[in-house]
């Protein structure tokens, strides 16, 4: 039995991450592996020598997929139903993560409800040039982003008069030095004024001589 080469080795590892999802099988249609959950594909593999095509249906992603340079839409009018067609000439182009991500968002848009709610909570973003959140993402996100508004404008205004503070207390650090020693210098010469005043009255009584009385 031939050694499988490393493509094939890639598609064992996508076809395990499919397989793993509730109610998920395989089946071969037209020669090509696909993967089902209750009878509908999610996903088409195929492995020609070092060549590795694919397909998955992206209803939310499909416009940033579209702008990687190995996707085109998928043939026979699937690709207005949001189908997605990658080639790539060997393994060393296939970017597993982003595979992974897209066979998530095609299983949850092909499974059954009660298949879906048994999976963790969607948290798995496809990188992409033009990759934008889905308008049902943004409605879902608004209100947890308007409820948390409040608490950072809170934050935000302590943050600044945290900061105010601060700024006070380091200017009245460096006036203190100079305002000590000017109240210092100003009591130095006061008490020189005091200890001077006596010894000019001093000197002021004693200085005009006395005259001599004439008989």
């Amino acid at each position: 039995m031939p050694a499988e080469n490393e493509t094939q080795k890639v598609e064992a590892v996508l076809r395990e991450h499919a397989m793993s999802y509730p109610g998920a099988h395989e089946d071969f249609p037209w020669g090509h592996r696909a993967m089902k959950v209750n009878d509908k594909t999610f996903l088409f593999m195929t492995v020609d020598g070092e060549k590795l095509n694919l397909s998955a249906k992206l209803p939310d992603s499909k416009d940033a997929a579209l702008t990687l340079p190995f996707t085109e839409p998928t043939e026979y009018g699937l690709g207005k139903s949001g189908w997605v067609t990658a080639h790539f000439e060997d393994a060393s182009q296939v970017p597993v993560p982003v595979i992974k991500a897209w066979i998530d968002e095609s299983y949850r848009a092909i499974a059954p409800r009660k298949l879906v709610d048994q999976l963790p909570a969607r948290g798995t973003a496809v990188p992409g040039p033009a990759a934008k959140p889905s308008k049902a993402a943004a409605r879902k996100k608004a209100p947890a982003r308007r409820a948390a508004a409040p608490a950072k404008k809170a934050a935000k205004k302590v943050r600044t008069v945290a900061k105010k503070a601060a700024a006070r207390v380091k200017t009245a650090a460096k006036k203190a030095p100079r305002k000590a020693a000017k109240t210092a210098s100003a009591a130095k010469a006061q008490t020189a004024r005091k200890a001077a005043a006596p010894a000019r009255g001093k000197h002021a009584s004693g200085s005009a001589p006395k005259r001599a009385r004439r008989s």
